[in-house]
């Protein structure tokens, strides 16, 4: 735990959260909703996957 990056444990964070909520909107039959939050996972994924590669360099 000693570089622990709280922005990126927020975006991890969130990550988890769309993707739960995708197995919501599914029980809920809301499917629109889950293909949506499925997407805003995957693009917060690829934002914090950006952020990573710009500070490695």
């Amino acid at each position: 735990m000693k570089n622990f990056q709280p922005n990126m444990a927020f975006l991890a964070v969130l990550v988890i959260l769309s993707f739960v909520c995708v197995g919501f909107a599914i029980g809920q039959e809301s499917f629109w909703l889950a293909g949506f939050l499925f997407l805003l996972g995957f693009m917060i994924m690829g934002y914090g996957l950006k952020l990573k590669r710009q500070q490695d360099t």
